[in-house]
């Protein structure tokens, strides 16, 4: 049972944490159905090629058993190992096609995560005790649920296919090789649908269930995320990494005040400062945005946009990005040069609407 005072989903931190430990989530049946279906559907394709070395290997059998006058135990032993060569040939790709389709499927539940934390020896897995009391669990409870129930699935789908099939089952001694072959192949293969189907369709409520499992299972008290949350405040590469996002908004804010200023001084590529001045609101025109190299040419690049005016005054740029911060008004000492540049503008603005 989990742990009642963990009320809060876990963080990301938490997640990693985890992760490193080899704890993940995970379906074994997803990766057994959908591995059974992939098997199902190639072993499909492939019946013609399976049904013509089957019906090779037992006419082969077949005609050496005719061959032999009297059938030692030599001669019988060499008839049956070469009937498990082929059987072996037969086997091997699908056993590995089957081993292939289980690695994948646990590969992309795990993305393809090898830890060795779960390989390493505990000697709390040892004690008898231990061990009894996770056989008496609510984990231990739902997993004998769903072998019984995945029992009952595969009893059911085979007992109804056969007892569908059973009067052609009788027919197969008289019929030819080749039919007998064919028939038993696509019996197998109706049966194989039939189970992956159901299971299929059970894995993936199993797999639901192994996620919401999981995500209780790490849950976190409130001290834990008190707890962690001081941990990674006081990480030097965690406070770098949030100025450098705080830097990264702020930088964002100030490019959207760009469109409302009345002017924008340039140095004119080294320095830009944007200046707004609302008459009877502001006491002096205000720094809504500033920067130097990049930053001057993309507010130089958004003024133009936005058929804001540029101005270019070396020493004026300059002063007013090294005395002023954002969003504060400029110092009385630079109030002629920019009041005459903002009277310039507002004659400019006058003349324009005239001639309207």
């Amino acid at each position: 049972m989990a742990d009642s005072s963990k009320t809060e989903k876990a963080t990301e931190k938490k997640r990693r944490d985890e992760r490193k430990k080899g704890n993940i989530f995970f379906s074994r049946d997803i990766v057994n159905a959908f591995g059974f279906v992939t098997l199902a559907f190639v072993i499909r394709l492939l019946a013609p090629l399976i049904a013509g070395y089957s019906k090779n290997m037992m006419t082969k059998s077949i005609a050496e058993l005719g061959r032999a006058d009297s059938l030692s135990l030599a001669s019988a032993g060499e008839i049956l190992r070469g009937i498990f060569i082929d059987f072996f040939l037969l086997a091997v790709p699908v056993g590995l096609l089957a081993a292939a389709c289980a690695v994948v499927f646990t590969g992309v539940q795990t993305r393809f995560l090898f830890s060795t934390a779960r390989l390493k020896p505990q000697l709390t897995r040892l004690n008898p005790a231990n061990g009894l009391k996770r056989l008496f669990t609510l984990k231990s409870a739902v997993e004998l649920l769903k072998a019984l129930i995945k029992f009952a699935i595969i009893g059911s789908v085979v007992y109804n296919t056969l007892k569908d099939l059973i009067n052609d089952i009788v027919k197969t001694p008289g019929m030819a090789l080749e039919d007998s072959l064919g028939f038993i192949a696509k019996s197998i293969y109706s049966i194989a649908i039939g189970i992956a189907v159901y299971v299929a369709l059970f894995a993936i409520a199993d797999y639901l269930y192994q996620w919401w499992e999981y995500e209780r299972e790490i849950r976190m008290t409130k001290q834990e995320l008190k707890e962690e949350f001081k941990q990674t405040e006081g990480d030097p590469q965690i406070k770098a990494r949030i100025k450098d996002v705080q830097r990264k908004m702020a930088a964002m804010r100030m490019m959207h005040k760009v469109p409302t200023a009345d002017v924008v001084i340039t140095n004119p590529t080294h320095y830009a400062v944007a200046l707004k001045y609302t008459p009877g609101v502001d006491d002096a025109p205000i720094v809504v945005a500033k920067g130097k190299d990049y930053v001057a040419l993309k507010i130089i690049e958004i003024a133009k946009k936005h058929d804001v005016y540029i101005t270019q005054n070396k020493p004026l740029a300059r002063g007013l990005y090294e005395a002023v911060d954002i969003g504060k008004p400029i110092p009385e000492e630079f109030y002629k040069p920019v009041a005459d540049i903002l009277a310039y503008i507002y004659r400019l603005k006058r003349k324009s609407a005239a001639s309207l």
